[in-house]
């Protein structure tokens, strides 16, 4: 009996918060982009851009996994939002791949850069996406469509902080360099975030067991109660990043009883949810 989990609403009442907070930070960026005419905060803008997108993606699979199930689809739609991590992870990882690549080419032909605007669009974004990311990190619960939305606001926080030491960097020892370094630092470690979160995220596609349960423990439980004498095609799989499912064929001692069968059925069912949550 399986019953899918349900995105509880704090998680898209904070995607909905962070996409309009974020869309903010966006009309900012653009506007003092084209007041100062800086293309290295037009490109970050346009990053910021799809972060947006990003999080109105997740947005868009916590809500289809609210869907009830149907005839076709038993599970209903629960997987919406392992499809929106994929994607977001996948988006992710291209995303910061380019600005290495971009990072890597500025140490021959560094950007001009303007300290004081370059500081003051920094901060408005550290504090933006710094708050977001922490309020997503409260409401995601085990979620790897809002783990994959985190990272995201996560690598524009950390970016903004890029951008700011960047700046300090400019203002008082003219030292370019800063820029694209820091820059490469920091996608370097947003890609062991990233690089989890996609494995996680094709773990559940490819119907994995979920981490931190022990197959083999599973079946001793099942086969140490009485009554079963043994345990055959034992299947575990996540159907979701955090509804566990299990079947199996479980043998009865000769002679049970239909009634003895069924009971002992419903005690192994509550052992499963007690001892292992599935």
């Amino acid at each position: 009996d399986h019953e899918p989990h349900h995105p509880a609403p704090s998680q898209r009442r904070s995607l909905a918060i962070s996409i309009g907070a974020n869309t903010t930070l966006l009309v900012a960026q653009v506007v003092v982009a084209l007041a100062i005419g800086s293309l290295a905060l037009m490109a970050d803008s346009i990053h910021n851009a799809s972060d947006v997108v990003a999080l109105v993606i997740a947005l868009i699979g916590q809500s289809l996994a609210l869907r009830p199930a149907s005839a076709r689809r038993t599970y209903g739609l629960a997987r919406a939002e392992i499809l929106a991590a994929l994607v977001n992870g996948a988006v992710l990882l291209a995303l910061t791949g380019w600005v290495v690549v971009e990072a890597i080419g500025r140490f021959d032909d560094p950007a001009e850069l303007k300290a004081a605007p370059l500081a003051a669009i920094g901060l408005l974004g550290l504090a933006v996406n710094g708050a977001s990311a922490w309020y997503l990190a409260r409401s995601g619960g085990g979620s790897l469509n809002m783990r994959a939305a985190f990272w995201h606001l996560t690598s524009d926080a950390l970016g903004s902080f890029g951008v700011i030491v960047a700046a300090g960097a400019v203002a008082f020892f003219q030292a370019a360099w800063v820029d694209p370094a820091v820059s490469i630092l920091i996608s370097l470690l947003i890609l062991v975030g990233v690089w989890r979160l996609l494995k996680d995220t094709i773990d559940v596609l490819l119907e994995t067991v979920p981490g931190g349960i022990d197959p083999d423990e599973v079946e001793a439980d099942l086969t140490s109660q009485p009554g079963v004498e043994a345990v055959h095609h034992l299947h575990i799989w996540a159907v979701d990043s955090q509804s566990a499912a299990l079947t199996a064929h479980i043998e009865f001692t000769a002679g049970t009883e239909l009634h003895d069968a069924q009971e002992t059925a419903e005690a192994l069912k509550q052992l499963l949810r007690e001892r292992h949550g599935i």
